[in-house]
């Protein structure tokens, strides 16, 4: 059994055996849009659930290297308490990889990567019209990682959007294998697909 000390691993190392390591990891495509009215949106690979009721969901968004540090999704949470977090699946992944660049501020996203965009219901945000699912999102916390480059966006959903082929409404879930969603692995390239579905109880005590 080989073991690593992350202190004693040169950068980025820590970061990339991690990566490999917790996954595979959705990834969380956030529209926001600033004080301004300027449109962004990006993909985050640190992402999930983290509360059933209210629905609640968290994205990490880790500062940059260069200047500005702070990321245009930290900085239009802050302004405008909102966002929209779509799923990615495999006809929308090249768009998603676009988005991933660092435009400048001013530069809309949806615009760069070719995508329609629709108003959305209860936030400010634009929401892509062809994500297979969205989620209209209230910021409710947004909280620094001590001694980390990142800062986490805690979000109560509002509202779904979910396409109306993978609704299973006999037990009101989204078909995930037929919404087929793409997922991270380690590095900066690797990806991988959902595979098949199984059941597995937890016994009763």
């Amino acid at each position: 059994m080989l073991s690593f000390v992350p202190q004693e691993m040169k950068e980025p190392a820590p970061y990339h055996l991690l990566t490999s390591i917790v996954a595979p990891r959705p990834i969380a495509w956030v529209s926001t849009i600033s004080a301004a009215g300027i449109p962004n949106l990006a993909p985050y690979s640190f992402f999930n659930a983290i509360a059933g009721f209210p629905p609640t969901i968290m994205f990490s968004v880790a500062y940059r290297r260069q200047e500005p540090k702070e990321k245009d999704t930290l900085r239009n949470v802050q302004e405008v308490d909102e966002f929209v977090c779509h799923v990615v699946d495999e006809t929308l992944s090249t768009a998603m990889a676009q988005t991933g660049a660092e435009f400048p501020y001013e530069v809309n996203e949806f615009d760069m990567a070719h995508l329609e965009a629709v108003p959305s219901i209860d936030v400010r945000p634009l929401r892509i019209e062809n994500s297979p699912v969205a989620m209209e999102c209230k910021v409710t916390q947004i909280v620094p990682v001590e001694g980390a480059t990142n800062v986490m966006v805690l979000g109560r959903v509002l509202r779904f959007h979910v396409r109306e082929d993978l609704y299973r409404p006999e037990v009101g879930l989204v078909d995930t294998v037929r919404m087929q969603p793409i997922t991270r692995l380690g590095g900066p390239v690797e990806y991988t697909k959902i595979g098949q579905r199984f059941e597995l109880s937890t016994p009763k005590v």
